[in-house]
């Protein structure tokens, strides 16, 4: 736990991860001071802050933030929940108002932004953190450290899907439009590239088979692993039986057709990549590198089909392949 207690803003309170962030900075003995959102459905803060300033407005909450810090009450971290393509700027926000930022995943959208950011940290001084929850996960940390026992040249097959339904909503927000959000393979499949380069090693190989609006499959080889993975927000992907019981999710890794089993444990994730920041052990630009790049090619490249090695979900969709 960190005793001093530090001062916190968060841009993007009224996000869906926002109340992870908030709650992190509650449980780690921290101060949320200000928050902003354009929206004001943030009533969940009585909860947690509710003596925080809370602004609708960038323009308001960035002259408060300079009058805060100007009166001593120093903002030491800004924590950002805000919609992708917006990350890369309110990450400058915080480091030239002095402050670490903390952001959630994807940290940017495109590797070039990632050396951009470490010119501003040489410039500020400040630093930037990622939330890359998975690293943290007890299933993931355990299969990391089997893999490291394991023979160096041992190469894992891995089948990857994930799929998470959603609604029409989604096409109209910024999560549907992809120079916003990147895509359905950035927006809900860049933290199990991290997990998976983390791992298993660099990428050698990025092939695409299948990219639409809501979808989307493809082969990675890494140094140690060979993966065949498959992202859908299209509840008709959901596998049958589990479809007609309602299940609207659907989350399976095997690893040489072992599955591995990681469903629950997400409760806490974000307190503890909190506790590690805040004693300057948290995982900076370069850790999010990799699945930047791996993201970024997979929207910018042209699928090939079906053919190679494929994941098999792909075969009920030869219609749209």
């Amino acid at each position: 736990m960190n005793e001093a207690g530090k001062n916190f803003a968060l841009i993007g309170v009224a996000g869906y991860i926002a109340v992870r962030h908030v709650r992190a900075i509650k449980e780690t003995n921290n101060t949320l001071v200000a928050a902003l959102d354009p929206f004001d459905s943030v009533g969940f803060m009585d909860s947690y802050f509710p003596e925080s300033d809370f602004f609708i407005e960038f323009e308001r909450f960035d002259r408060h933030i300079a009058k805060l810090n100007r009166k001593g009450t120093r903002v030491e971290y800004v924590s950002i929940c805000s919609p992708n393509y917006l990350h890369d700027s309110h990450i400058r926000f915080a480091l030239r108002n002095g402050a670490d930022a903390i952001c959630e995943k994807p940290l940017v959208l495109n590797p070039w932004n990632i050396d951009a950011l470490k010119d501003y940290e040489q410039e500020t001084g400040s630093r930037v953190w990622n939330i890359l929850q998975l690293r943290h996960h007890q299933a993931i940390a355990n299969l990391k450290d089997r893999v490291g026992r394991d023979a160096p040249d041992k190469v894992y097959d891995i089948d990857l899907s994930y799929i998470t339904s959603r609604g029409n909503w989604y096409h109209y927000s910024w999560k549907g439009n992809e120079e916003k959000s990147g895509g359905v393979p950035t927006n809900i499949g860049v933290h199990f590239f991290d997990m998976l380069t983390w791992i298993f090693g660099e990428v050698k190989e990025n092939r695409v088979h299948f990219l639409k609006r809501d979808k989307a499959a493809g082969y990675l080889e890494l140094d140690r692993a060979r993966v065949r993975w498959f992202l859908s927000i299209d509840q008709q992907d959901i596998p049958t039986d589990l479809k007609a019981s309602g299940k609207r999710t659907y989350r399976s890794i095997t690893v040489d057709g072992e599955e591995i089993e990681f469903s629950g444990g997400f409760t806490d994730l974000h307190t503890i990549s909190y506790e590690k920041i805040l004693r300057g052990a948290g995982y900076g630009l370069e850790a999010a590198r990799p699945s930047i790049q791996t993201v970024y090619h997979i929207r910018n490249t042209t699928p090939v089909g079906i053919t190679g090695e494929y994941h098999p979900i792909i075969k009920t969709l030869q219609d749209d392949v």
